[in-house]
């Protein structure tokens, strides 16, 4: 999308939720959107070429700079079709499944532990039951997965790549755990702030260091006078795992800036706005916690429960169900409910629902997900329940992606001609 002022009858939007190996989903959904858009434009149309502004969390972050990251011929370095041979390559490796203690069968063993005889006669079962403890403790005093990986995968793939460089504006959260701080990474700042002109591998790893998963990161930066400013940063998960309205923020503080390529729209224009929202999926709602039976929890149970961590359930549902019920209330308030796209899946179970079970046999199951979930009607969140419910007469969401594409390419003809 070129910068500078245009023609444009709407600003468009691509948000990406996170969710750890579960980005194959919007993975696959991306890439049947791109082949609609070449259909209409040829096998050069690329996602990056058709979105004002792409916005991504976490997985959704390395999406974002998968699609907008240039390569030596200044075009996007993925195409979106190669977007889920990335997690099937690279993700058993980011989530060692060979060297996972499973904190379940940890935490079992020690409870096992605990009810044995202080002596039994046996050196080694008396042994067995001080590994167990000691595994224990491990699992609370590091992260599950190293993080190395994906470090050097970055580094190698973006090298020396930062945020201004992007062929599409890009807005990528992360929490800055020091001041305790959402930090919003974007290609306008890094042209105007060369402090947050950051490398694009740094802002991959801090999106992505998702708490207990993967360590937190730390980098520096200059400011225009050479003064360092320093970044001790988590998964932008915790501040805005489902980024749509943060995307929609960005576009209405440029407007409010005087950016010139927003400039012909109103801060309260949000109707002249073309927003595509994609998550991750979701946990089928089960109603596996109550209050009777939290209200006995401490922070132990909080933190892992039969198998579950409720806390980082809470906050990442709660953080992604608020924002989908604000923007559709937004839109719907403006009739332009059909400017809004949200395509999600809630009917997760077992190891589907994981963000880290990288198993090809798991993996796998995600992409038949998503082919799913292409077939399945369009659904918006009902805004009393939070439940999505179908809506009568807008077809599949393979259909509205369809439509969806040919509004972006009439979008592109508006401005190139």
């Amino acid at each position: 999308m070129a910068f500078g002022l245009t023609k444009r009858k709407m600003v468009t939007v691509l948000s990406i939720d996170g969710g750890g190996i579960r980005g194959i989903i919007p993975g696959t959904l991306l890439a049947n959107l791109e082949s609609k858009l070449q259909e209409l434009d040829g096998p050069g149309a690329r996602i990056a070429d058709y979105f004002d502004v792409i916005a991504g969390t976490s997985t959704g972050g390395l999406v974002t700079t998968m699609l907008a990251a240039p390569n030596k011929n200044n075009r996007p370095m993925y195409a979106a079709k190669d977007i889920n041979n990335f997690y099937l390559q690279h993700t058993p490796k980011i989530f060692p499944q060979t060297s996972r203690w499973s904190f379940r069968d940890t935490v079992t063993r020690l409870i096992g532990a605990v009810s044995w005889p202080k002596y039994d006669g046996k050196y080694l079962s008396r042994r067995c039951c001080m590994d167990t403890v000691t595994r224990f403790i491990g699992a609370f005093s590091g992260p599950k997965y190293d993080g190395k990986y994906l470090r050097s995968l970055t580094k190698e793939l973006l090298g020396d790549l930062t945020i201004k460089q992007t062929l599409t504006n890009v807005v990528i959260p992360a929490f800055d755990i020091k001041y305790l701080q959402p930090v919003i990474f974007s290609t306008s700042d890094g042209k105007m702030n060369v402090s947050k002109n950051a490398l694009l591998s740094d802002i991959c790893l801090s999106t992505s260091a998702a708490p207990t998963y993967l360590p937190a990161h730390y980098f520096e930066t200059k400011d225009a006078d050479g003064k360092t400013r320093t970044f001790d940063l988590i998964d932008g998960g915790v501040a805005a795992n489902n980024p749509t309205l943060m995307a929609i923020s960005h576009i209405t503080k440029e407007i409010i800036m005087g950016n010139c390529e927003f400039i012909e729209m109103e801060p309260a224009e949000s109707k002249r706005m073309l927003v595509l929202s994609l998550g991750t999926g979701a946990a089928k709602r089960e109603e596996e916690y109550n209050a009777a039976t939290a209200s006995q929890w401490g922070s132990l149970n909080w933190v892992y429960y039969n198998g579950a961590k409720p806390l980082l359930d809470v906050y990442a549902d709660a953080s992604s169900d608020m924002v989908d019920i604000h923007v559709s209330t937004l839109f719907q308030a403006l009739y332009a409910e059909k400017n809004y796209l949200r395509i999600q899946d809630d009917t997760l179970t077992g190891d589907l629902a994981s963000v880290d079970i990288a198993t090809k046999e798991n993996l796998e199951g995600l992409v038949k997900i998503a082919e799913k979930l292409l077939k399945k009607p369009v659904s918006r969140v009902n805004m009393e329940t939070g439940q999505f419910e179908t809506v009568e007469g807008e077809g599949t969401n393979e259909e509205a992606l369809g439509r969806f594409a040919k509004q972006l390419a009439d979008e592109r003809k508006l401005r190139t001609t």
